[in-house]
């Protein structure tokens, strides 16, 4: 975060570009200046709904308010006004999806968030007699309950009389972005539905070939088109606030979080990846202007689109556990007492000791997806100390994202040139030289680690000629720490193989879980 010195100091001095995040667990909006740096930041959590085990909701009225207070916020915090803000970018948890009443602007229902599992059944009778990848041709994406469309027909199919009003054309559904977008621009009072690229490639409604909703899909999962927001790129003005702090300012970015980071790291040319690591870890390489279908277990997404450009096109690969098998390791085991600790109780060894740890804890995400794996640690023998397994907790993260980049390579016949890393855990730097160790290329983190938001300004600012063009954007960003490989060949295959037999290890735990 900036520190006052640098708040003062742009004080008044614009022109600026705003952010707002609305993320999962909070709403935040960043000031940036010209050279991509932080001028202020306001953030605000909002209440997570568990109704029933697995279903995860959010109320979109709390999420709104929010997002109003933290943009008063951060204009405060930076003393500016409106008129000093030339573009507004937004970007979002993706795939939550909200239904509300067009003339009232009232939700139908809670958002289902993301992470909601409610769908799981309608997806399995989607699939019917071909199963996960029914629309993956067209959309790039497997049949789970992770995507927005099923959601949206659950919702028809169990909110009282909400099928005949959206057929009537009373109702309108977005994500995050739409929803935000359309208060901003004035609401029941002709607020603009519309949503960006990346958003609309997570509904699994749009066919990625053409850009735009796909009527046999639509008409396969029973959501009438009437309801959904216009596509357009992630780059350009959508309108203009109307009322409230930010009256008169041109809403111009919309990106899906993952697809902000890549932005926001400036990862323009094929074969230029980024990878998140919070939680779990998201990890996006851009290949183009052709979607790259994948045969590894990835998804096939969209990476970004400038105004009027040719859409690009991106790989996106997620590990379940990442950040969360530390916070395992300080929680439950009790092995640490902060985060921070692993680094130094993993450096006080040389090595793993011969142990791996696999965290998959809630099965295993790319390129496996197998539900019925479960975690394990092998290799262990009297000689594993705590501070081997602190060792192999950072290896399984680094071990994760090789798997990864291997998917891409294979499914792109693209060499990663470097990885650009951001969240968290970017600040063990053990991990960090893990990481390019294991990848055998330079992992790269920037001077601005916000690069979600610091994406969505960019996308914004290019929009009204804030910022030239792309080229200016790779100007502004700077490195603030690079990792090389240290490790020799024959030791990182030999390990590789070491941690592929602990993976195999986890399969098939859970027999038939049904």
């Amino acid at each position: 975060m900036s520190d006052t010195s640098q708040t003062t100091k742009s004080h008044g001095h614009g022109p600026f570009i705003a952010a707002i995040d609305q993320g999962t667990t909070s709403s935040r909006c960043i000031v940036f200046d010209k050279d991509g740096r932080i001028v202020s930041v306001d953030q605000k959590e909002h209440e997570q709904i568990f109704p029933k085990p697995g279903w995860v909701e959010h109320n979109a009225i709390e999420i709104w308010a929010n997002v109003q207070e933290v943009v008063a916020g951060a204009l405060d915090k930076a003393g500016i006004t409106a008129a000093d803000v030339k573009a507004i970018g937004i970007t979002n948890q993706r795939e939550t999806t909200l239904l509300w009443d067009k003339a009232t602007g009232e939700p139908v229902h809670n958002a289902i968030v993301w992470q909601d599992t409610r769908t799981d059944a309608l997806c399995k009778e989607l699939g019917r007699n071909v199963g996960q990848d029914r629309f993956r041709r067209e959309t790039g994406l497997p049949l789970a309950s992770y995507f927005a469309g099923p959601k949206v027909r659950w919702l028809l199919d169990n909110v009282e009389g909400l099928r005949e009003r959206a057929e009537r054309g009373e109702i309108l559904f977005g994500t995050m972005d739409s929803w935000v977008i359309w208060n901003l621009t004035g609401g029941a009072d002709g607020g603009v539905h519309v949503t960006d690229v990346t958003n609309a490639s997570r509904t699994m409604l749009m066919n990625l070939h053409t850009m735009e909703w796909d009527d046999k899909i639509l008409t396969s999962m029973e959501v009438p088109a009437a309801l959904l927001p216009e596509i357009r790129s992630s780059s350009e003005v959508y309108g203009i606030a109307k009322g409230g702090i930010l009256d008169g300012i041109p809403v111009a970015s919309a990106l899906g979080d993952q697809q902000a980071a890549l932005f926001g790291q400036t990862c323009f040319a094929e074969g230029e990846a980024k990878s998140t690591y919070g939680t779990g870890t998201f990890m996006l390489m851009n290949t183009g202007e052709t979607p790259v279908n994948s045969y590894n277990g990835l998804l096939t997404t969209v990476g970004y689109r400038i105004g009027d450009q040719k859409a690009v096109y991106a790989l996106e690969g997620s590990i379940a556990v990442t950040g969360s098998l530390v916070q395992w390791m300080r929680d439950q085991m009790g092995l640490i007492k902060s985060a921070a600790e692993i680094e130094t109780l993993a450096l006080s060894v040389e090595d793993n000791g011969g142990a791996y740890v696999v965290p998959a804890f809630s099965g295993l995400f790319a390129p496996y997806w197998r539900s019925d794996a479960r975690g394990v640690i092998a290799g262990l023998t009297r000689y594993v100390t705590k501070a081997h397994i602190a060792r192999a907790v950072l290896e399984a993260t680094a071990w994760q994202t090789r798997e990864i980049t291997d998917a891409m390579t294979k499914d792109s016949g693209v060499e990663l040139a470097a990885l650009k890393v951001d969240g968290g855990m970017t600040s063990n730097n053990l991990l960090m030289q893990t990481l390019s160790d294991f990848l055998d290329a330079p992992v790269v983190r920037p001077m601005v680690a916000e690069t979600t938001c610091l994406g969505a300004a960019y996308a914004a600012g290019l929009a009204v000629g804030f910022w030239p063009d792309t080229d200016a954007l790779r100007a502004n960003w700077r490195r603030a720490a690079e990792w090389t490989p240290r490790m020799d060949a024959e030791q990182r295959e030999r390990e590789y193989k070491n941690w592929l037999k602990a993976v195999e290890r986890t399969m098939g735990w859970i027999e038939d879980e049904e």
